[in-house]
This record gives C-alpha cells, structure tokens and sequence, in this order.
C-alpha cells in the first residue's frame, strides 16, 4: 500500500493493534469516569488514573493524560489548568488519554457531568454528536483533513457552539509517531487512512464558561448484516 508521506509508518505497524489500543484506551477512560466524584482536583484524579493504567497493562504514555474540570475544559493540550479546581455538585469534565499498548498508540476523549448541568450536558453531547457527524463524513465521501474541518466548523455554527480553530486532529501510529511529521488533521489535503489519525473536536458554549471535547480514531466500521 503506497502512503502520503505524512502518513509513513515503522516496520511494526499492525492495524489489528492500532484497533486494540484504542479499544484499551475506552476502557481506562471509563475505569477513570468511576472515580470522578465531587470534589475531585485534576492532579489527584491523573494520579488515581496511573493505578487504572498499570492495571491494563500499559507500556507507556506518549502523551501526559488531561483531566479538565470546569472552566478548564475550555483549555487545549497546549495551555495550563487554572489551578486548585475541583469537580463541583453540578459541573463538567472531560478526560483525553494517550497511552501506549504492545508498541501502538490509543488517543481517546470524552465529556461528562455529574449532578444536574443540562447546559453543561447539552455541550458534552453536542461534542459527541460533532464528532460522529465528521467521523460520517469521512466514512462516506473520503474527505480530506482539510475539508473536514471546514464541515465541523459549519456544522458546529449551525448548531449553537463555537469550534476551536487550535484542535485539528493528528497522526497516531506504531510508537512514536512523531517521527514521520505527519502533522495536523486539518491541514491534511488528501483523503485520511483509516486508523492512522485521529479526530478531535473541541466545543464551546456561545457565552457560558464551560466546553466539551471529544476524539477517536478514524476507523472504517465493520459491515453489519
């Protein structure tokens, strides 16, 4: 199979792997989500995560695990939490992992609420909803990196929230990735491979200060019948 070079990989690359370590990665995100309690801070709740890891087996992070509470969940990978924050009674959260098993990478997401936030709930599901709509789009039509921000940016217009312009999605691979260069999703100008990138979408409420993230694996689905 011949690839764009953003999209090389390392002579152990196994697609069947790639799949499992997502599949290990869902499962430490929701071992994760049983813990996130009221009162829980950020830092204690990455420090509980390494228990869960360690129980799954996990070689090693590729990238540091980020558990955003509150008004942190407006923060991207790249900016710092406001410290000291704690899950309240009625609030929002969001977890991305990214975690190694058998020398293949998972880079999973997801939002939740605790207690009674509809506000806060309607964003995490729109997240959800987002991301299966683009994660179709590509599934369909074959659209390129580029092409499928640009639909989540009119999509997620249409529906009430602003999109983060600074998420646009990247390479996973046999670990590391990071030596091919394959740069980010959305500035991918041909149709992406399935299970080599993944799809962030990072969400806003218009006025409130809260948001919702989600990302998975580009993935072909099995048949079904």
């Amino acid at each position: 199979m011949t690839r764009a070079p953003q999209e090389a990989v390392g002579a152990a690359y196994d697609p069947a792997l790639m799949l499992r370590a997502r599949e290990l990665s869902w499962i430490a995100l929701e071992r994760i989500r049983d813990f996130m309690r009221p009162g829980i801070g950020e830092e204690e709740a990455r420090t509980k995560a390494e228990d869960v890891f360690r129980a799954l087996g996990m070689q090693r992070l590729w990238h540091r695990p980020y558990i955003r509470i509150g008004a942190n969940t407006l923060k991207t990978y790249r900016q710092a939490s406001e410290a000291d924050v704690r899950l309240g009674e009625n609030d929002i959260y969001f977890i991305d992992l990214g975690l190694v098993f058998d020398g293949h990478e998972g880079d999973v997401g997801d939002t939740f609420t605790v207690g009674d936030a509809p506000a806060q709930q309607a964003c995490a599901d729109a997240a959800r909803a987002l991301f299966g709509e683009v994660a179709g789009e590509w599934r369909a039509n074959r659209t390129s990196g580029h092409d499928l921000y640009a639909f989540a940016a009119r999509r997620a217009q249409a529906m009430g929230w602003r999109l983060n312009h600074d998420i646009k999605g990247h390479r996973l691979g046999d670990f590391p990735h990071a030596i091919h260069k394959g740069g980010d999703l959305g500035d991918f100008a041909s149709a992406p491979a399935p299970g080599l990138w993944v799809l962030e979408i990072q969400i806003a409420h218009p006025s409130e200060p809260f948001g919702a993230f989600h990302e998975d694996l580009l993935f072909d689905l099995p048949p079904t019948g």
